[in-house]
């Protein structure tokens, strides 16, 4: 027993990760006035119990915390590798310019006060990633000092003693980082007189003319169409709409690519708002009718949601499946992670995609399996392709980069290689007919076991010279800390409102997705309640990780 709790041993440190991580997550149910600092309790729980002299292993801590960074930043990686790219549209430069303001007032404010206050700048890298609550920037660092420290012929033992400093430096900054952002954020409201309910609409009468998919009611009254059949009219050109239903002297019917149009003619079209217009002119004017009118004239008619859950129909086109041409019923839409498209021929299938079906029951029952639609398979998880895409994130991460006049070659780290890797899989997978996909749960349960093991790892690492360094002058860091937070937060604030008008609930997302800030972005969501920033916060997060990251290198070998 005293060996258990006490030794050094593999049951010892399982027992000791076992209760950081759990008193930490059971303490981060705690508010205070509405804020939790979550998770991250893990890490002063860690620090803590190090400090009474309970401690781990070194080499089970070093395993600990590489793999439970790599867990974390690639399943974040598939999560927002899907919509990475398509976030740079519709107003996404503008927010990734801000973010990229973000990260280099963060980086001049960092090196500003290492030259008037003299600190060292691998201790002031530490603040930074404190300061921006960007835990994989100092795994990054830690791992880019350590190998720089063994390359110049160092033991293990000053490398380990140099990243447990940076560690100790991100555990006295972190709560100012947290802290700081919200309260940025609500003197925001108060200064600028935000009223939610009206940046609420605004972004709700935004949301109506977005890419969505659109249900419109025509009546054929072009007279080019006459007489021509659904496959000639579509193939005249590229446009983005569905006949979902045709009715002709009051039969209603699924068209098929033979379906000829004749004056009069009613017809039912998914398409998307900014394509509304060239139905319009293709087709005719719309008429007062609701789907319901449909549903009431053909009852024999049904519509349903079906699940593809058959990965070998990742990266199919719809078009190739021929649902409508052999089995007359029509697709009008593809839900994809609550997304609604509208279900274009062209359009490559994902594992986990819906579609919307409208056909006669047994005709749709035939679709069903052809998808799948067996929505329990989509809790087994495909882990090959995660293990595999790490062992790339691994390899790319080992690569050195080299820059003129840096004297170290600049690695992405066990951080940066998994997360572009897993960003690549999540955008390219469907295409290369990869099934990268995971359930909602199944991709959180990942995420949320690298960090704690994470943070368990750097707090029980740090512990033992946590209070000597506060006594010893890190009270200053907390200072440092609290620039780095506020000065670049309140400067992009300032420009993101009052000369580009961005809406309150984007600048909540683009500061908490900025500072790569969870425990803001829950704050947000949970004070204001609105998923508006979220979606925000995603546009951002991805490429701020990768310039967090690779910032806090590129300060830690200038100081060396």
């Amino acid at each position: 027993m005293q060996e258990l709790l006490f030794g050094t041993g593999i049951a010892h440190s399982i027992l000791l990760f076992a209760v950081v991580i759990g008193s930490g997550l059971w303490l981060g149910r705690f508010k205070i006035k509405g804020i939790s600092i979550g998770s991250t309790w893990i890490l002063f729980v860690g620090i803590l119990l190090s400090h009474f002299g309970l401690l781990s292993d070194p080499t089970v801590l070093s395993f600990m915390k590489d793999f439970g960074l790599i867990l974390f930043v690639f399943s974040i990686g598939l999560q927002v590798g899907p919509g990475f790219f398509h976030s740079f549209k519709k107003g996404g430069v503008q927010m990734n310019l801000l973010a990229l303001g973000l990260v280099l007032l963060a980086v001049i404010t960092t090196v500003a006060i290492h030259f008037v206050t003299g600190e060292d700048l691998r201790t002031m890298t530490g603040v930074m990633s404190a300061a921006v609550t960007n835990t994989p920037g100092l795994g990054a660092a830690q791992q880019t000092l350590s190998d720089a420290i063994v390359t110049a012929g160092g033991s293990a033992a000053e490398a380990s003693e140099a990243s447990s400093s940076l560690a100790t430096a991100y555990a006295v900054a972190y709560p100012i980082g947290v802290l700081g952002v919200i309260f940025l954020i609500i003197a925001t409201k108060s200064f600028f007189k935000i009223d939610l309910d009206k940046e609420k609409d605004e972004l709700d009468h935004e949301d109506a003319d977005s890419e969505g998919a659109r249900r419109m009611h025509c009546e054929v009254q072009n007279p080019a169409i006459f007489g021509k059949k659904l496959y000639d009219v579509v193939k005249a050109g590229e446009h983005k709409f569905v006949v979902s239903r045709v009715m002709h002297d009051g039969v209603i019917s699924v068209p098929g690519p033979d379906t000829v149009f004749n004056q009069g003619d009613k017809l039912l079209i998914v398409t998307y708002p900014s394509d509304v217009d060239t139905v319009r002119i293709i087709f005719g004017e719309e008429i007062p009718m609701h789907v319901s009118d449909w549903q009431k004239m053909d009852e024999h008619m049904v519509t349903r949601r079906l699940t593809i859950t058959k990965s070998s129909l990742t990266g199919i086109k719809l078009g190739s499946l021929g649902i409508r041409r052999n089995h007359n019923v029509t697709v009008t839409r593809v839900i994809r992670a609550g997304v609604e498209l509208v279900a274009r021929p062209g359009l490559l299938l994902q594992m986990g995609d819906a579609i919307q079906v409208v056909g006669t029951p047994s005709n749709i029952d035939d679709v069903a399996k052809i998808v799948g639609n067996k929505t329990e398979s989509l809790s087994h998880p495909n882990l090959v392709p995660i293990f595999f895409g790490i062992v790339l994130g691994v390899l790319l991460g080992s690569l050195p980069i080299r820059f003129p006049g840096v004297p170290q070659p600049v690695k992405l780290g066990l951080a940066g290689g998994p997360l572009i890797v897993s960003i690549l899989l999540g955008y390219f997978g469907p295409k290369w007919k990869i099934t990268t996909y995971t359930t909602h749960s199944a991709n959180m349960m990942l995420r949320e076991i690298g960090i704690s093991f994470f943070m368990a790892a750097v707090g029980l690492g740090a512990g033992q010279g946590f209070i000597e360094s506060i006594v010893g002058g890190g009270y200053w860091w907390i200072l440092y800390g609290a620039l780095i937070t506020l000065i670049p937060v309140s400067i992009i604030i300032i420009i993101s409102r009052v000369f580009l008008h961005l809406n309150f609930y984007q600048i909540c997302g683009l500061v908490s997705g900025g500072t790569t800030n969870p425990p803001v972005l829950a704050f947000s969501q949970g004070m204001y309640g609105t998923d508006y920033t979220s979606v925000n916060y995603a546009t951002v997060y991805p490429l701020t990780m990768f310039l967090r990251v690779l910032a806090a290198q590129m300060l830690i070998l200038f100081s060396l």
